[in-house]
C-alpha cells in the first residue's frame, strides 16, 4: 500500500497518529523501529542541521532533499513541513509536486509571510486569508495522488488573534485542506480551545502540553512531538561537555556503532555483497 494511502486511512481511522519530529533519516529508521507508524520531519530541525534557525532561510530544495532521504529510509509515511510553499500558488503548485515526488505522505504549508518563522518565535507576520485559500486551491490541484494530504497551517493567533483563526481555518477547509494546524499553541487552555471552537474540523496539534493520549481524548487527528529533536540537542552537548571535562563519555550514555548499523541494515548489506560476488564477507 502507498504510503499516502497508509496515512490517509489512519487519518481516519478515528485513532490519533503520533508522528515525532525527526532530523534525518536515522532519526526515522529509529521511530519506525520502536513502533511509530507515521513520522514528521521538521523544518526547524532541518534548518538546525544545516547551522540555521528556524526563520525561512532554507530552500524548498534543500527541504525537498532532506525528505526524499528520510522518504526513502523507511516504509511509514512521512509528514513534511513545506513552510510557506516558497511563493505565491505558482510556486505552490511546484511544492506539492517536488514532495510529491520525494514519495513523502503529506505536506502542510502555512499563512505566513515568507520569509517565515518558526510558529514559536516573535515577529510572525501573515498573509490576507485570501490569498492562503488560493495556496490551498492550488495545492489541491498540484496533486496526482488524491491520497496526498494536504495540510493548511495557520500562525495568525500570535498575530491578527484567535477569532481572525478561527476564521482562517474554516475557509482553509471550505477550500479543500484535508486538515488544519493551528501553530503557536502555548497553553493547555489554548489547546482545549483550539479543540473546543474547531471541533468540527480535522485537527492536527503541534506540541507537548499533555501526553499524547489525552490530545487524542481531546480529539485531535494528528499530534507531531518535536521534543525529540531538543533532546538530541541536550544529550549531544551535555555528552560533548563531558568529553571536554573529563577526556571521556560514559559509555552508558551512548549506543554502538553495531547497533546503529544493524539498524541501517548492514547485514543486508553483507548478504548482497556476498550474493554478487563483491566481497569475500564472511557469513558469520
Amino acid at each position: 500500500m502507498k504510503t499516502t494511502t497508509k496515512l490517509r486511512q489512519m487519518l481516519g481511522s478515528g485513532q490519533m497518529v503520533t508522528a515525532p519530529f525527526v532530523l534525518n533519516a536515522l532519526h526515522a529508521k529509529i521511530a519506525q523501529s520502536v513502533g511509530f507508524e507515521a513520522v514528521y520531519m521538521t523544518g526547524a530541525g532541518t534548518a538546525a542541521e544545516r547551522g540555521f534557525p528556524d526563520v525561512g532561510l532554507l530552500t524548498m530544495t534543500e527541504m525537498v532533499a532532506n525528505a526524499k532521504y528520510i522518504a526513502g529510509a523507511v516504509d511509514i509515511p512521512v509528514i513534511c513541513d513545506a513552510d510557506t510553499g516558497y511563493g505565491n500558488p505558482l510556486n505552490v503548485r511546484r511544492t506539492v509536486r517536488e514532495y510529491e515526488q520525494a514519495g513523502v505522505a503529506g505536506i502542510h504549508i502555512e499563512d505566513q509571510l515568507f520569509p517565515k518563522k518558526c510558529g514559536f518565535f516573535e515577529g510572525k507576520q501573515v498573509i490576507p486569508q485570501e490569498e492562503m485559500v488560493q495556496k490551498v486551491r492550488a495545492a489541491l490541484d498540484a496533486r496526482t495522488d488524491p491520497d496526498f494530504v494536504v495540510i493548511a497551517r495557520c500562525d495568525a493567533y500570535a498575530v491578527t488573534g484567535w477569532e481572525d483563526t478561527l476564521r482562517r481555518c474554516r475557509a482553509y477547509i471550505d477550500a479543500g485542506a484535508d486538515m488544519v494546524f493551528v501553530d503557536g499553541i502555548k497553553t493547555e487552555e489554548d489547546l482545549n480551545s483550539y479543540a473546543n471552537d474547531l471541533k468540527d474540523l480535522p485537527r492536527m496539534y503541534n506540541g507537548d502540553l499533555l501526553p499524547t493520549q489525552e490530545v487524542a481524548a481531546l480529539g485531535y487527528r494528528l499530534m507531531i512531538c518535536g521534543s525529540t529533536i531538543w533532546l538530541v540537542y541536550k544529550q549531544v552537548f551535555e555528552s560533548f561537555q563531558e568529553l571536554k571535562q573529563t577526556g571521556k563519555v560514559d559509555p552508558d550514555r551512548y549506543g554502538t556503532r553495531w547497533d546503529v548499523a544493524e539498524l541501517l541494515g548492514l547485514e543486508e548489506i553483507y548478504g548482497l555483497e556476498r550474493e554478487y560476488g563483491v566481497s569475500q564477507t564472511s557469513a558469520s
